[in-house]
Formats: C-alpha cells, sequence, structure tokens
C-alpha cells in the first residue's frame, strides 16, 4: 500500500528521472513559428473557400499562405530564432500551402468537370510538390552542398508551383468559359506543372551572393516594384497571368545560363536523387 507521504530524502529530492524543467521561451523564437501556424490557417481556409464557392478569396487565402511560408524561414533568420521545431513546422506547413490547398482549389473550380481524370491531375500535382519538398530537404541537409546550390535550384521550386497551377482559376476570373473542354486541358497544364517540380531543370534562384546591382539602377528597380504591387492591386488576375507567363518563359534563359556554365542541359549531380532515395528511407 503506498503511504500518503513522500519518502525522506536526507540528500535531497532526485531530479534524474524527471523530465526537463520547463524554461521561459524568449518570444522571438515563438513569431516566426506563429507565421507558419497563420500560414497553415490561411491554406485550410482557402480550401474551405473554394468548397463554398468562393473563389477569389480562395485563391486569395492560398496566396497569402505561400507568402507567409515563403517569408517565416527569412523572419527566423533575421530574428536569429532558427529551430529544429521550426524547421519541421514549416517542412509540415509547406505540403499543406504549396501541395495540398492549390490542388484542392484548381480542382472545385476546373478539374471537378474532367471527372476522374482531374482528379488524377489534383493528385499528381500534390504528390508532386511533397516529393519536390522532399528532395529540397534532403538537399538542405548536406553537410558539403555544391557551389551552384546558392544559384540554383533542382526544379521548379514548390512555392512557385502553387503560384503557377492556379492559373486555370486566373483566367476562369478573367471570363474565359470554364467547361469540360477547358477541364481537360486545365488537367494537362496541372500535370505539365507537376512535372516541373520534380525535374531536375536547372531554375535559377536568384540568391547568389554575387549578384550585385548598379547603384543608378536601383531607383529604376524600386519604382518597378511600386508600379507592379500598384497594378497587382488594381488588375489583379490580369498580372497574375502575365507573371505566370513571365516565369514560365524565364525557364529556358536559365537552363541555358546553367548549360553554358556547366555544359548539360539538366542537374546530374550524385546525391540528388537515386542515391540520396536510397540513404534517407
Amino acid at each position: 500500500m503506498e503511504t500518503p507521504f513522500p519518502p525522506f530524502e536526507p540528500n535531497g529530492p532526485d531530479d534524474s528521472a524527471r523530465g526537463p524543467r520547463l524554461r521561459e521561451i524568449p518570444l522571438r523564437l515563438v513569431f516566426p513559428n506563429l507565421i507558419t501556424i497563420l500560414a497553415i490557417c490561411a491554406g485550410l481556409t482557402g480550401i474551405r473557400l473554394a468548397f463554398e464557392n468562393r473563389y477569389e478569396l480562395a485563391v486569395a487565402m492560398v496566396l497569402l499562405a505561400a507568402f507567409l511560408d515563403g517569408i517565416d524561414g527569412r523572419v527566423a533568420r533575421l530574428m536569429k530564432a532558427t529551430s529544429k521545431f521550426g524547421a519541421q513546422m514549416d517542412s509540415l506547413a509547406d505540403i499543406v500551402n504549396f501541395g495540398v490547398a492549390p490542388a484542392l482549389v484548381v480542382y472545385v473550380f476546373a478539374l471537378d468537370q474532367a471527372r476522374s481524370l482531374g482528379w488524377i491531375a489534383a493528385l499528381i500535382y500534390a504528390i508532386a510538390a511533397g516529393l519536390r519538398l522532399a528532395r529540397f530537404n534532403v538537399m538542405a541537409e548536406r553537410e558539403n552542398k555544391a557551389s551552384w546550390q546558392s544559384e540554383y535550384f533542382v526544379g521548379v521550386p514548390a512555392p512557385a508551383g502553387a503560384m503557377l497551377v492556379l492559373l486555370p482559376v486566373y483566367l476562369g476570373f478573367l471570363g474565359l468559359a470554364t467547361d469540360r473542354t477547358f477541364a481537360y486541358i486545365s488537367a494537362v497544364y496541372t500535370v505539365c506543372i507537376a512535372f516541373l517540380l520534380i525535374s531536375r531543370l536547372p531554375v535559377w534562384s536568384g540568391k547568389s551572393e554575387g549578384n550585385r546591382l548598379r547603384r543608378d539602377l536601383v531607383l529604376p528597380m524600386m519604382l518597378g516594384v511600386v508600379l507592379y504591387v500598384a497594378l497587382l492591386m488594381s488588375y489583379t488576375w490580369e498580372v497574375m497571368v502575365f507573371t505566370v507567363a513571365a516565369y514560365l518563359v524565364s525557364l529556358p534563359f536559365g537552363a541555358r545560363k546553367w548549360r553554358r556554365k556547366y555544359g548539360t542541359l539538366t542537374i546530374e549531380e550524385p546525391g540528388v536523387g537515386d542515391d540520396d532515395i536510397g540513404r534517407h528511407i
């Protein structure tokens, strides 16, 4: 029978068997995780709005989720608040915001009329986004990173994929008839974007430390950004269609730049694909 009083310990209580004591956590460590959680909420809300046929708000929420998910890591680095917990949270949020949410919004808006083919296209995109994110995480964990990783992505990054795959929705907002033919074309387009995600196409990232902007171009660039944002606020869907087209057109130029520098059309490096999959399962 257990006694109601704790046993006498002459040397004080033994804390060795207890778990780690709770400690206070600085708010700067919590703030980036809050951004990640808000991004997940935005992505899931976008799915709900799509099923309620409130498509413009649904797309806005998905794009907001992609934006928040894209800045949480940068905010963490700026605030010196990076952590393993935050990295895991960000990885789990990415598959929702860049894979599941865009796929479901496109399916409800356009692919549904293609029946099973539309659903298969949405599935392929969501799975491709997951595979793309898994490959990115594996490459980011390397101890010895290749020099080109600071300048190129392997395949279209998942945030850009989320923006690209919503093109049928943008076109529908501009008055294009969303009939069954449009649904089949959208399904083919969705699968093409999925293959761009998992491809080994070299995509220029713009993150190279060697990239410098001439001083006389700083003010014109800032004015260009202001003009883009102003047009985006006034002609949202026209600007989004233009942005998608410009991004797709830029892909061959990035690949040509890679070929001139490295002599191949795709990134063929040990450890990017099969070897990494076998080593990390």
